[in-house]
């Protein structure tokens, strides 16, 4: 860090009180005059003709000192001395990136594996996930789950260890055994209405067929797309998997098509990395750095000096007088 002063202008002003004093004239006070019985008949009898004077208050050398050294000490506070150190970048978030997962029960199927462990599918792309969000640096990450009825998990945020916190929190079946993906998409419509950031991107994430309970996929992709939100679409598994669970590709490529989006498909941990990493050259993180510097303000040092010399100067004054009338 480094000293600077921020108005060095100011000290323009040191010659001022001069000015005043030069140009305007001294204070006059009227006091009480000492009562002399026969004052006029002994200015008779001495010849002598009483005349109107004014008494102008001296200040001694130790009290123009006291006034120089506040004044300069008041300059050099409205200065704004400081120091100043090196100039800092800081990230400025440019998205909101809104993560709408499925938790249903087909989610809990162990069909994958993961670092040559066999895992359910959400247990792969949780993990994988995590490594993706703390990649999104200029982004405001938020997540949606879904199964039954969608939930907000974590609202649009910077803080990526929180993201990465509450996907370790989440588990299957927390929203319920079925899968509504219009619900979800109009959820996420919801919370992105709450954010000020224009650039709106959604990745959707499913290996099931929507319930159409209430909100159509289509429908609520409608709507995304009004509300200027690209949605891309990520399918988990075979459009006919094992155990009787389906992946209705058809409808997830529409939803991205409607959005501008695009759709993705992942069988396997290979093939999931690879979609993230596809996902990060279509929508790269862009930064926008603001420079900033840290400042630490000095004023109050000679603020503080110049209050004291003042302090100080009326208290050798109120000694010298009562030393004076004693």
């Amino acid at each position: 860090m480094h000293f600077e002063i921020a108005y060095k202008w100011i000290f323009l002003l040191l010659p001022l009180p001069l000015l005043v004093y030069w140009l305007l004239p001294a204070l006059k006070k009227r006091r009480a005059g000492l009562q002399v019985p026969s004052f006029d008949r002994a200015a008779v009898i001495s010849g002598q003709k009483p005349a109107k004077s004014a008494w102008v208050t001296g200040r001694g050398l130790f009290g123009w000192i006291a006034l120089v050294l506040c004044w300069v000490c008041l300059l050099a506070a409205a200065s704004s001395p400081r120091y100043v150190g090196q100039p800092g970048k800081k990230i400025k978030t440019v998205r909101s990136f809104l993560i709408a997962a499925d938790i249903s029960f087909s989610m809990a199927e162990t069909d994958w594996m993961l670092h040559g462990k066999r895992t359910s599918r959400w247990g792969a792309v949780q993990s994988i996930m995590k490594d993706f969000v703390q990649h999104r640096k200029s982004d405001q990450i938020g997540l949606v789950l879904f199964g039954t009825h969608a939930y907000l998990q974590a609202p649009l945020t910077t803080d990526l260890d929180a993201i990465t916190w509450l996907l370790d929190q989440t588990e299957v079946g927390m929203a319920g055994q079925m899968t509504s993906i219009g619900e979800a998409i109009g959820y996420s419509i919801k919370v992105f209405r709450e954010d000020t950031i224009k650039q709106k991107i959604m990745l959707l994430l499913t290996d099931g067929i929507d319930a159409g309970m209430q909100v159509q996929p289509l429908d609520a992709a409608q709507e995304a797309r009004k509300d200027s939100i690209i949605i891309y679409t990520l399918g988990i598994g075979k459009a006919h998997g094992s155990a009787g669970y389906d992946l209705d590709e058809k409808t997830l490529k529409d939803i991205a098509q409607v959005t501008g989006g695009k759709y993705f498909n992942a069988m396997n941990e290979g093939q999931l990395t690879e979609v993230y990493k596809e996902l990060d050259k279509m929508q790269p993180v862009q930064y926008e750095e603001e420079t900033y510097k840290p400042v630490q303000l000095l004023y109050m040092y000679p603020l503080a000096l110049a209050i004291a010399l003042a302090l100080a100067f009326h208290l050798v004054n109120a000694i010298v007088q009562a030393v004076r009338w004693n």
